[in-house]
Order: C-alpha cells, then sequence, then structure tokens
C-alpha cells in the first residue's frame, strides 16, 4: 500500500458531474488499497469571479481581505468532493489548509509555506480515510488566512507530499501532460513522455500553465515524483523528475509563452555603485517579483534600466519605482504592457552550441523584433511584441522540429 498525493485543478472540479467524476477516480485509487490524500483548486471559474465580485466594491482591496475571501473558493470544492465521496460508500473527511497545519509567511495573497504539521491528515488516514484538503490556502502563526498566488494547489499538494513522504504526486489538470508548446497555438505539439525538474522549472517560470513554478522549486528541492495526466482519461502523462538520460540528447525540449508580462523602464537612472541596488531592494521589499533585466551602457553618467513583471503587478509596482526614482533623482518612469516572453528550453543546450542563433535567426526570419534577452544554462527567453506571440511559438517549434518529440496524443 502507497501514500498518493491527487491535485485536481478548476477545470477538473467545474461542476458537479466533474466533481462526481473525480471521486469515482478517488475511489477507485482507495479500493486499490492506497492511501490517498487529494488537493483541490476552487470549482472551474471562481477564482476569477471573486476576483471581479472585489474589485465592484473596491478599486484597491487590502490583501488580507483578499486572502479571506479567495480562500472561501477552495472550501467549497473540497467539501463537495468530500460528499461526493461519501456518496460512493467511501470516507473521506475535507480541511482547510489552516486545519491540516499549513503554516505560511504573512505576505497576503502570495505567502509562502514554512511548515506542515500534518498531524490530522495522518491520523485520518491512519482512519482509512480519504483526506481531502483545500489547496492554495494556509495560515500565519498569529492565525491569519493567507493564500499562496495563483496556481498554489500545485505548491499545497507538492508541500504536502513531501511532509507525508507520498509515493509520488499526480496532478491532474485539463491536458494530458507536459507538450512541446501548447497544443491549442501549435497543433502539431507533441505530449513529453519524462522531462526533468530543471526543464519544468523553467517551462514553469516562463509561461507554461501546467504547473506553478514555486511548486516546482519544491519539488526540485526535496525531488518530489510528479505525474501530470489528465483528469478526463486514464492514459499515461509526463513523468517528471531528477534526470531524464533519453532528453539530453535534445537541443530544445519545448517553447513556453507568457502574454502577461509588463515592461517598465526606469530613464536617467544616476550611474553610480549602489542605485540599481536600491531600486531593487524597494520592489523586493514590496514582494514583487522581477524576471529579466536589462541596463543600457551608460555614456553620459545615466543609464536606462528596464524589467519585467507579471502584468499583475504592474499598478503596485510602478509606484514604487516612481518613488524610488525621485529619491535617486532618476528621470520619468515609463512602462509598456504590450509585449509578451516567448522562451525556448531543454537541458541539451549544456553540450549543443548554436541555439541562440538559431532561435534569433527563426525570429528575425519572421520580422519578429527582440526587445530583451535573458539566457541561463537550459534556457532563452525573449521579450517580443504581444500580437507577435503566436506567430513566434509556431516558428520556433517548427525551426527546432519539435513535432518529432515525445508522443502523439489525443487533444481533448
Amino acid at each position: 500500500m502507497a501514500l498518493i498525493v491527487q491535485k485536481y485543478g478548476g477545470s477538473s472540479v467545474a461542476d458537479p458531474e466533474r466533481v462526481k467524476r473525480v471521486a469515482q477516480r478517488v475511489a477507485r485509487t482507495r479500493r486499490a488499497g492506497h492511501q490517498v490524500v487529494v488537493v483541490v483548486s476552487a470549482l472551474g471559474d471562481t477564482t476569477d469571479n471573486l476576483l471581479e465580485l472585489a474589485s465592484k466594491v473596491c478599486r484597491r482591496p487590502p490583501e488580507r481581505e483578499m486572502d479571506m475571501l479567495l480562500a472561501t473558493g477552495e472550501q467549497v470544492s473540497c467539501a463537495l468532493l468530500a460528499m461526493a465521496m461519501h456518496g460512493l460508500g467511501v470516507k473521506a473527511i475535507s480541511f482547510t489548509g489552516a486545519q491540516v497545519g499549513i503554516v505560511t509567511d504573512r505576505a497576503h495573497t502570495r505567502a509562502r509555506i514554512q511548515d506542515i504539521s500534518a498531524q490530522r491528515i495522518q491520523a485520518a488516514l491512519a482512519r482509512k480515510w480519504v483526506v481531502i484538503v483545500a489547496g492554495f490556502q494556509g495560515m500565519t502563526r498569529d492565525h491569519e488566512i493567507t493564500t499562496l498566488g495563483r496556481g498554489g494547489s500545485d505548491l499545497t499538494a507538492v508541500a504536502l507530499a513531501k511532509a507525508l513522504n507520498a509515493r509520488i504526486c499526480e496532478i491532474y489538470t485539463d491536458v494530458e501532460g507536459v507538450y512541446t508548446a501548447d497544443p491549442r497555438i501549435v497543433p502539431n505539439a507533441r505530449k513529453l513522455p519524462a522531462i526533468s525538474y530543471d526543464e519544468m522549472l523553467e517551462l514553469a517560470g516562463s509561461g507554461t500553465q501546467v504547473m506553478q513554478a514555486r511548486s516546482m522549486e519544491v519539488a526540485k528541492r526535496y525531488e518530489v515524483p510528479l505525474h501530470i495526466r489528465s483528469s478526463f482519461s486514464r492514459a499515461t502523462g509526463t513523468i517528471i523528475s531528477k534526470e531524464v538520460k533519453a532528453m539530453e540528447q535534445v537541443a530544445v525540449s519545448g517553447v513556453s509563452l507568457q502574454k502577461d508580462e509588463a515592461k517598465v523602464t526606469v530613464c536617467d537612472v544616476p550611474d553610480r555603485p549602489g542605485v540599481a541596488a536600491t531600486i531593487f531592494t524597494r520592489i523586493s521589499d514590496a514582494n514583487i517579483n522581477v524576471d529579466m533585466i536589462v541596463q543600457n551602457v551608460s555614456r553620459t553618467g545615466f543609464t536606462d534600466v528596464s524589467f519585467t513583471v507579471s502584468r499583475a503587478d504592474l499598478a503596485r509596482v510602478l509606484r514604487v519605482t516612481r518613488r524610488v526614482a525621485a529619491e535617486v533623482k532618476a528621470g520619468r518612469v515609463i512602462h509598456d504592457d504590450g509585449v509578451a516572453k516567448v522562451s525556448v528550453v531543454g537541458v541539451g543546450m549544456r553540450s549543443h552550441s548554436g541555439i541562440a542563433a538559431k532561435m534569433f535567426q527563426a525570429l528575425a526570419k519572421e520580422s519578429i523584433n527582440i526587445e530583451m534577452i535573458s539566457t541561463s544554462e537550459i534556457k532563452i527567453s525573449c521579450i517580443i511584441r504581444k500580437d507577435q506571440a503566436v506567430k513566434a511559438v509556431r516558428t520556433l517549434h517548427d525551426s527546432f522540429e519539435l513535432e518529432k518529440l515525445g508522443k502523439s496524443s489525443a487533444r481533448k
């Protein structure tokens, strides 16, 4: 008998019929003799609906109250799933994140997990119950409700799998695994049978919606085995593990797209030591994550500094950046939310040369201008115009012949 953690996303529990279908899948796993801990997201578009509701009553809602509101979505779905399990004759119990001892820091709307006690989960498993946990949420040490950011249910599942020493963490979604590109953009994208933690972390951080980037950081750090699969079929999905030797011979294994990017430029920054540190420390103190950074060469004692953030953080980062720009006697702060980030990822880049040149040539051939470039050992990212994003993804997928990778998989 193994302990298995299963996570079901919002599309998997979008309505009562899908909730009952998930209950049947969980029941099969339990009747096979396994202990099961289930993490669920809010039903369908619940989180977006709650965000819209908040915007109608307050232009800038306090983040603490946003967490109070948003945490209710997952509580609904976990309770409904527990009811559906009872309807099948399977003993099940639902818990909030706070009830199972998920302790976080105080960064409302983007909290980080600090500790998990899991004693209530272990006690329920000992009684042969299926445990259902509301994803995306936890509490501070002084009992404030917090949420873990977009896709935070993935983080809940991975963290629980680590805390409980689960044999595997299964992530159920509306696609059958990890693809060489988004199959909604590239019809001939291929499902990868396996991928490394490093590659999946880079893809998640570059816009692939299958897994939250922070959850992949935890999975990689603690080597939590993951299986990405569809909740609408029984097909084998994509295994994410430490090493995938077969993929090391492949230069590029995937193309990802992030369309919710925004670029901010601080003009006429004094070119002296410590100024950049001051700017980005203030941004960090506001719990805003910066992605790409480019500083122009100084020719007159001043320089321009450009960086990208999530478009959701744009209003906050502009407020912070304008204040600090005035303090360091920089010029105006401008922004552009008409950009997107396209990336190519592959562990094979470590041993294959010419990947950047091939990427830039492919984009140039389609008259796609590159505004910013960022690289890591296994990833190259470019900021381009958002209206050219889809063409860029298709172009790069064709240029690197990614349709030859993996196995074809029926699209749902």
